[in-house]
Order: C-alpha cells, then sequence, then structure tokens
C-alpha cells in the first residue's frame, strides 16, 4: 500500500513538475497601460518579440487606456495571478493612492523587469513664441493662462514635470489640456492644439530630429548625447538640481502570487530581450536608459521613486492624500 501512495505521489509531482515546465503552454496577454505610438508602447513592442523568441511562447499586446492607466493595471490585478496576463506598465501606479486614483499601485504586483527608464524634456510647437525655457516663462509671466501644456492626468510624467516648474518658479499659470498617453499629446503638440508638452525624450526625440517640434529644455543636471545642444534646465535654474535626475521608467509586471517558477522564465526571458542589439541600439538612439533590472532590485528601486516623486506632489499642492496616510515616508527620514 505504501509503495502504491508513494507511486501516486511521485506521479503528481511528475505531472506538476511538466505543467510548469511547458509554460507557456498558451498565449499571454499584454496589457500596454498606454495608448499607441507613446513611449511605454514602442519600448513594450520592441522588446517583446525578443523575450519571446528567448520564452519559446506569444505574447499578445494590447493597448487599454483610461484613468491614468488604472483601468489596465486593475484589470491585470483581478487576472489569474498563472502567468497568462501581464501588465506592461510605466510609473503612473506608484502615485495612485496619493492621487486619489485608485486604491493600487506595484505593491500588489511582482516585478518581471523593469527594462528602462528615461528623461524628460519640454518640447513646444515650432510655431511657439517661445524658443526655450528662460523664454517660454517669460512669455508665461506676461501671457498668464494662454500657454496650453498637454497633460496626461494626475501622476503623469507631464503632472510631475509642472509640479517641478510650479515648486522651482513659485506658481505655473498655463491652461492643462488632457490627452490619453503621450503619443496622442506628441501628436497634437504637432498639430496646433497645444503649445508645449512636458514628454520623454524617447518618444519626442524623432520628431525634433524632424523638425516637428522644437525642444526647450532637458530635465537634468546635463546635457543628453542624444541631443548635445539642448541645455538641461539646471543651466537655467540651479534649484531644480533639488529633484533632478528623475524620470520615468517602464517594466512588465505580473500580479502577486504568480508561480515563482513561471516569474523566474518571464524574467530570463525579458531580461535576454532587453540584451538584444536591436532593442539596446533603439533605446540608446532615443536617448533611455537601459535598466533591466528585477527581483529585490527592481522592488528597491520602486520604493525610492514613488517616496520622492510622492513627496515633490505633496509639497507642490497637487495630491488628494499625504503620502503619510500610506506608510511612504519622506526621503531622508
Amino acid at each position: 500500500m505504501k509503495h502504491i501512495i508513494g507511486g501516486a505521489l511521485s506521479a503528481l509531482v511528475l505531472t506538476a513538475t511538466a505543467a510548469v515546465a511547458e509554460y507557456p503552454e498558451k498565449e499571454i496577454q499584454g496589457i500596454i497601460q498606454w495608448g499607441a505610438g507613446g513611449s511605454t508602447d514602442t519600448v513594450m513592442r520592441s522588446v517583446t518579440p525578443h523575450a519571446e523568441e528567448a520564452l519559446g511562447g506569444t505574447v499578445v499586446m494590447q493597448n487599454m487606456t483610461g484613468a491614468v492607466g488604472a483601468i489596465a493595471l486593475n484589470h491585470v490585478a483581478g487576472s489569474a495571478a498563472d502567468g497568462y496576463t501581464v501588465l506592461m506598465g510605466a510609473e503612473n501606479p506608484m502615485l495612485y493612492k496619493i492621487m486619489g486614483l485608485g486604491d493600487k499601485d506595484y505593491n500588489e504586483f511582482i516585478p518581471i523587469s523593469i527594462l528602462a527608464r528615461g528623461t524628460p524634456m519640454l518640447v513646444a510647437n515650432p510655431d511657439a513664441p517661445f524658443n526655450d525655457y528662460a523664454e517660454m516663462m517669460a512669455y508665461i509671466k506676461e501671457n498668464p493662462g494662454e500657454v496650453k501644456f498637454g497633460s496626461t492626468g494626475p501622476g503623469g510624467l507631464p503632472s510631475v514635470v509642472t509640479a517641478m516648474i510650479s515648486s522651482v518658479e513659485g506658481g505655473l499659470d498655463v491652461t492643462a489640456v488632457p490627452y490619453d498617453g503621450d503619443g496622442p499629446a506628441l501628436t497634437g503638440l504637432q498639430g496646433g492644439a497645444i503649445d508645449v508638452m512636458p514628454a520623454v525624450l524617447g518618444a519626442a526625440i524623432e520628431a525634433i530630429r524632424a523638425g516637428n517640434m522644437k525642444p526647450l529644455a532637458i530635465f537634468d543636471v546635463e546635457a543628453n548625447e542624444q541631443l548635445p545642444d539642448v541645455p538641461h534646465v539646471t543651466s537655467f535654474d540651479e534649484a531644480y538640481s533639488t529633484y533632478l535626475p528623475w524620470g520615468p521608467f517602464f517594466g512588465v509586471f505580473v500580479p502577486n502570487g504568480t508561480p515563482d517558477d513561471v516569474v523566474a522564465k518571464l524574467s530570463d526571458a525579458y531580461a535576454t530581450g532587453a540584451q538584444h542589439p536591436d532593442f539596446v541600439k533603439l533605446m540608446e538612439d532615443r536617448g533611455f536608459t537601459l535598466m533591466g533590472i528585477s527581483g529585490e532590485e527592481a522592488n528597491a528601486f520602486l520604493s525610492k521613486w514613488q517616496q520622492g516623486t510622492a513627496w515633490l506632489l505633496q509639497d507642490a499642492g497637487l495630491t488628494k492624500t499625504s503620502p503619510e496616510e500610506f506608510g511612504i515616508a519622506r526621503p531622508g527620514e
């Protein structure tokens, strides 16, 4: 009898091992948090084919926009934790709680890979009546409310950059025009619907090179080698060094509870994909900084990013709830 039971248990173990080893047995749904043509979309559609090759499976990508990315996040968070639904997102969820946009953030997920981070910048319509950051600020002060700034909603890159400007300048009297992601906003900018857009360098660089928009400043403490002639914002005002360097990031996530072996397989696949020469070249050409981190290193990065950004927005008076309410400590405390 013991022999039979032992044999049955061994069969179960072998069957379970085989099931995990066969992952993926079906298509994986990759839910992209933002619209087509934006920086998150570009990063995910560039790296995933190389990750698929390493994984030996298919990832079907779908753009799911709305509510500053919260619709996509909630969809994946509510999906089975089996590795067949993954979130392809940006930084925004780390601010949902303080911005009153939802009760979930990346603490609900396991980071498969934080692939890359971007550098923010200000770009303008070619016909805008200013050519750099200083001229823009002078024009805004002389014409309050006239300049139209693109926005992707509370917690998006534009809101953080706008908060920085407001904190440094003591206010920013512009009209915010909302868009569902930086792709549509940059299209609107080129068409003249808005005057200025805070955007990640990687999403704007091709249009800058084509002369379809003009750069006003790089939001960093030094010049960027991809756009070496564009001044960095600390050259206009050293006070920005308090907040910089800062930037958005792009990552792949699965819900908490996803089996360790599945997480490891996905993480290995995206780590391999992120090292592919085509992806590396695209990221470097577009001014993204490659990261390729997962596990505890990724969790530490997410925590540090959340602390710094949440308190910047809190001090700018843009939050609905203090970070303290959610146990997000002020940096340095």
